[in-house]
């Protein structure tokens, strides 16, 4: 029978991979470091995190992107609290006029369609990222795990839209493993994940599962166990695990690159 177990990593071997990639990977570039969007959860903590000990705080630039009457206040303190313990200045960009400006000029702006207005701030914060990343000369650098990723619970040039993800191949499972590892802030890797596209949205209630068994059914489906067996063995409905591939399916334009008419 799967479990959790058989997804879990050696953070002891894990973390100076990490480190080596993100120190490589700037390397290579010949920029001055990383720009990375921090919302007060726990895939952003990690990734920060990570980003700091490989670099020093310096060549790190941590952003916050709140937005009025939807963030909570507790994300943007666990926020600066957490820079603080890394040595690390945070920028805040409020991200509410400009939201109203989209509002104003794009038709058909719906207030209620909360994957379009929800794609809409995703998109926003990366263009914040990258100005930030234009201006200081730096990388941006996502913070996606395997788990988000696989399911396209992602924006297509918003959060996905990053010069490299340094969790990109890790379970969501392994991203707590790594902030309990870290010592991350306790209230940060409790709190639910959320996208914070509006009030009480969690990412678990818009994928209708919980995180821990989206990553069994896709680790077995990936180990070629079909879907009955993947029930049978998670006792998990098989119309869900259907589901859960389906999206993975449905989703798979998220993760290539765009088509190219090859005329040569």
């Amino acid at each position: 029978m799967v479990n959790l177990n058989d997804l879990a990593i050696n953070c002891d071997e894990i973390t100076p991979i990490i480190h080596k990639f993100i120190l490589e990977t700037v390397k290579n570039t010949g920029l001055n470091g990383v720009t990375i969007n921090v919302s007060g959860g726990i895939d952003s903590a990690v990734t920060v995190h990570l980003a700091v000990q490989a670099l020093g705080p310096e060549r790190v630039t941590a952003i916050t992107i709140p937005e009025r009457d939807v963030t909570p206040e507790s994300d943007i303190t666990d926020v600066m609290l957490h820079c603080k313990q890394l040595n690390l200045t945070c920028n805040t960009v409020e991200i509410t006029p400009i939201l109203h400006v989209m509002r104003d000029i794009l038709p058909g702006y719906d207030i209620t369609d909360r994957v379009t207005c929800g794609n809409i701030r995703s998109r926003l914060r990366m263009l914040i990222a990258y100005h930030h990343a234009n201006v200081e000369g730096k990388l941006v650098m996502g913070t996606s795990n395997k788990t988000e990723l696989l399911t396209g619970f992602f924006t297509k040039y918003g959060d996905g839209g990053v010069d490299f993800m340094p969790l990109g191949d890790l379970w969501k499972y392994n991203i707590k493993q790594l902030a309990k590892y870290l010592e991350i802030p306790e209230n940060i890797i409790k709190k639910a994940p959320s996208p914070g596209f509006y009030n009480g949205h969690t990412d678990e209630d818009e994928l209708g599962m919980i995180y821990d068994n989206i990553d069994l059914i896709l680790y077995s489906y990936g180990r070629g166990l079909t879907i009955n067996e993947i029930s049978e063995d998670l006792t998990i409905d098989e119309s869900e695990v259907k589901r859960m591939l389906n999206r993975v399916k449905a989703n798979q334009h998220k993760r290539a690159n765009p088509l190219i008419l090859r005329l040569s």
